[in-house]
């Protein structure tokens, strides 16, 4: 039985074979076996590339199947540059958070989307920050936009926090004090107003972070080092 899906990051396997990772639209995250990739005459060689869709076949049971057939799709556009850096970046959350054969079919449909649009000049970073979002709520660790911890509906002229996974009530002087308006603009993915994009980005530079246990992601190093270049 063939289904499609995405390659996210590969990895040397013994002397001629690969540790592939696949974004699969039906079975989520799968780790697989491709026997032989790397020898230069493999058709799964050339056909193994991230950021493209591929239809493939799985053989085996258990955590490591084998792949037995991949076959490029097409249709997507190859990611460069910045874009290109921000594509690896998508990949790297995904392996860094998903579970194994946990299946997300929006998060399947809205990372194809967000490929897409990466392609694209502008609006790259609201790409970013609405996949971010999409991800922790698909995860369970989006914290709650609408109510703070004790229940009461979030203020858009109060300020708040984050405790424990669950937003407070701070003040204006708190840095890391969140404005209920902005909060209120992101949960209704209103990410066109004033202040929402940046907010966006600290709230989930917080919460991924917790999920991340501290260990930082190489792609987000790199485009820092990049931005400030």
């Amino acid at each position: 039985m063939s289904e499609t899906g995405f390659v996210l990051h590969s990895l040397p396997h013994r002397e001629t074979s690969l540790i592939v990772e696949l974004f699969s639209q039906t079975h989520g995250r799968l780790a697989v076996i491709a026997k032989g990739a790397r020898r230069p005459q493999s058709a799964l060689r050339a056909v193994l590339l991230q950021f493209q869709p591929i239809e493939f076949s799985l053989a085996g049971k258990g955590e490591m199947r084998i792949l037995t057939r991949a076959e490029w799709q097409g249709g997507l556009p190859m990611p460069s540059g910045e874009a290109l850096l921000f594509a690896f970046y998508l990949n790297e959350l995904l392996v860094r958070l998903l579970m194994r054969e946990d299946p997300h079919p929006g998060l399947y449909d809205a990372y194809v989307q967000a490929l897409r649009s990466l392609a694209e000049v502008g609006a790259r970073e609201e790409v970013l920050r609405r996949f971010e979002w999409l991800l922790l709520k698909e995860i369970g660790y989006a914290p709650d936009l609408s109510r703070d911890r004790q229940g009461h509906r979030l203020q858009p002229q109060a300020e708040y926090r984050m405790h424990a996974g669950q937003l407070v009530l701070s003040d204006a002087a708190d840095e890391e004090a969140f404005s209920g308006q902005l909060l209120q603009d992101i949960a209704s993915g209103r990410y066109d107003a004033p202040g929402a994009l940046a907010c966006a980005k600290r709230l989930s530079r917080q919460v991924l972070g917790e999920q991340l246990e501290g260990i930082p992601l190489k792609t987000r190093q790199i485009l820092i080092d990049l931005q400030r270049l």
